[in-house]
C-alpha cells in the first residue's frame, strides 16, 4: 500500500517519498518496507537509527531522514494503521452442533456460535454476537449488539452487558463477591450475592480479569471503560465511563471510581474509597483513602505524585545521611 493512501485513509500529512508500505513494526524492529511511528519524544533519535521506510510522528517533530506521516495523535495514527495490514479471524453465521442452548433463551440475527457453548435459560443476547468455544452464559444474562466472548469466558445469572462488549479469554464477569460474616459459633457464614454486574457499551475485559457481582444493588462498569488482564473488581463496585484499569488492579468491595481515571499496573484500592474523575494512580499505589479528582498519586499509602518523587529522592539518601549523623554524633563524643 503506498504511503500516499495510507496517509489518506489516516488523515494525516505525508512529508517524504510516497513508499510502498507492507506492514508496520516497533521503531526498532522495522525494517525496508515497514512504517514505525514515535510517540513519546525521548526516542526521537531512534528514527536516525531505524531501517523503516517511514514513521508516525507529531506535527511539531523535527525532519527527518525518511518519509513522515504527521499525526496531531501519532499513537492513536499508528493504532489505526495497524487495523489497515492486520485482518483479524472473521466467524462465520452459525451454531455449531455441540452447543446448548435452552428454548427459552433468544439470540439475535447473524450470530456466530462456537463448540460447547452453553447459554441457560432466558438468556437475552442481541444481533451479530461471536460466542466462541467452550463459553458459559448463565440464566437470565443479557447482552446487546455485537457481543464478542473469546473461549472460556463466563457471563453470571442476571448480569447485563451492553453493545459491543468484548471479553478476553478466561473473563468471568458476575462471580460471587467475597462476603462472609462470622456467626456464633466463629465461623464464616457466606452472604448471598444477590446482586448483578452490569457493563456498558464498548467496555472490554481482558483475558482472567473478574468483575464480581454484589451482595445487594450491583457491580457496574461504565461505557468505554477497558480492564486488562488478572484484574479483580470487587462486589458493588463503581467504575466510571473511559476509565483504564490496567493489570492487576485490586478493587476491594464498594470502591466508587470515577470517569476517565487511570489506575496503572498492581494498583490496590480499599473498600469504600471514592476516585474522582480524571485522576491517575501510578504503579503499585496502594490507596487507603479517597483520592480528589485530576490528581496524580502514587506510593503507599497514596501520596500526590510529585511529594512521592521527592520522598524517594530522600529515600536513596538514606545511607549517606545516616553516615554523616554518626560522624557527627562521634565528632560531639569526642569534643565532649
Amino acid at each position: 500500500m503506498k504511503l500516499s493512501r495510507i496517509a489518506s485513509q489516516l488523515n494525516v500529512r505525508l512529508d517524504g517519498n510516497d513508499a510502498e508500505i507492507t506492514g508496520v513494526a516497533g521503531i526498532e524492529e522495522a525494517g525496508p518496507g515497514q512504517i514505525t511511528f514515535v510517540a513519546n519524544p525521548k526516542y526521537a533519535s531512534a528514527v536516525k537509527m531505524t531501517k523503516a521506510s517511514a514513521v508516525i510522528v507529531s506535527e511539531d517533530f523535527p525532519a527527518a531522514p525518511l518519509a513522515t506521516l504527521r499525526s496531531s495523535n501519532p499513537y492513536l495514527t499508528f493504532a489505526r494503521a495497524l487495523a489497515l495490514f492486520y485482518e483479524p479471524p472473521k466467524y462465520q453465521p452459525g451454531i455449531h452442533p455441540t452447543a446448548q442452548i435452552h428454548p427459552s433463551a433468544r439470540v439475535g440475527a447473524n450470530a456466530s456460535i462456537g463448540a460447547y457453548v452453553v447459554i441457560d435459560e432466558g438468556v437475552v443476547i442481541g444481533d451479530l454476537c461471536v460466542i466462541l468455544p467452550h463459553v458459559v452464559i448463565y440464566r437470565g444474562a443479557r447482552m446487546g449488539n455485537n457481543f464478542f466472548a473469546h473461549a472460556h469466558a463466563v457471563v453470571r445469572e442476571y448480569c447485563q452487558l451492553g453493545d459491543d462488549v468484548v471479553l478476553q479469554n478466561g473473563v468471568i464477569v458476575g462471580a460471587d463477591g467475597f462476603g462472609f460474616a462470622k456467626d456464633e459459633n466463629n465461623h464464616w457464614q457466606k452472604i448471598v450475592q444477590s446482586g448483578a454486574a452490569i457493563l456498558g457499551d464498548r467496555v472490554e475485559v481482558q483475558a482472567n480479569a473478574c468483575i464480581d457481582r454484589a451482595s445487594i444493588g450491583e457491580t457496574r462498569i461504565g461505557p468505554g471503560t477497558k480492564v486488562d488482564n488478572l484484574v479483580q473488581v470487587g462486589h458493588g463496585c463503581k467504575v466510571g465511563e473511559d476509565t483504564l484499569l490496567c493489570a492487576q488492579v485490586g478493587l476491594a468491595g464498594s470502591t466508587d471510581v470515577g470517569n476517565k481515571v487511570i489506575l496503572a499496573g498492581q494498583v490496590g484500592v480499599a473498600g469504600h474509597c471514592k476516585i474522582g474523575d480524571g485522576a491517575i494512580a501510578t504503579a503499585q499505589t496502594g490507596i487507603p483513602n479517597d483520592v480528589e479528582a485530576g490528581t496524580v498519586v502514587s506510593g503507599y499509602p497514596a501520596i500526590e505524585n510529585r511529594q512521592w518523587l521527592r520522598a524517594v529522592a530522600l529515600f536513596n539518601k538514606l545511607p549517606e545521611l545516616v553516615k554523616t549523623i554518626r560522624a557527627l554524633n562521634t565528632k560531639e563524643k569526642s569534643a565532649q
